[in-house]
């Protein structure tokens, strides 16, 4: 990661995140731990996109995930008995939703910030399944 990504994650981090992290918790309906690697998300030659791609790829899916599940008292219940932390991240092996999973409490976004940017509303909706599915 070289300084431009370096500060373009910064810029993210302390402009963009702590509003997305409201979002999440909002839609979760409680304070949910969210880590982000964001070492990992910072992918080259992509810096001056950050902020779409990360919102896109990440916090939009899971905020729509989030409020779909709580819509209604179950799913606000079950998702605070259940979720326990949210991990973001990239390994740069996927492309897809394949990379999000539910397991022992732990919900992990692992998708490549710069693949398949517009399909939010999938990523939401196969995310919001996964996590049904687990609660």
């Amino acid at each position: 990661m070289g300084l431009a990504e370096r500060r373009a994650v910064e810029r993210f981090k302390s402009e963009d995140y702590p509003g997305w992290l409201a979002r999440i918790e909002e839609a979760a309906r409680f304070p949910v731990p969210v880590e982000v690697v964001w070492e990992e998300l910072a992918v080259n030659d992509f810096a001056d996109d950050y902020a779409d791609l990360f919102s896109k790829v990440y916090f939009q899916p899971l905020v729509d995930a989030l409020a779909a599940v709580t819509i209604d008292e179950l799913g606000t219940t079950a998702a605070r008995a259940g979720i326990k932390k949210i991990i973001i991240r990239n390994t740069g092996q996927y492309h897809s939703i394949s990379g999000f999973t539910f397991v022992d409490g732990i919900v992990t976004l692992d998708h490549q910030p710069n693949s398949n940017v517009d399909y939010v509303d999938e990523r939401a909706k196969g995310l919001r399944q996964i996590l049904e599915s687990g609660l």
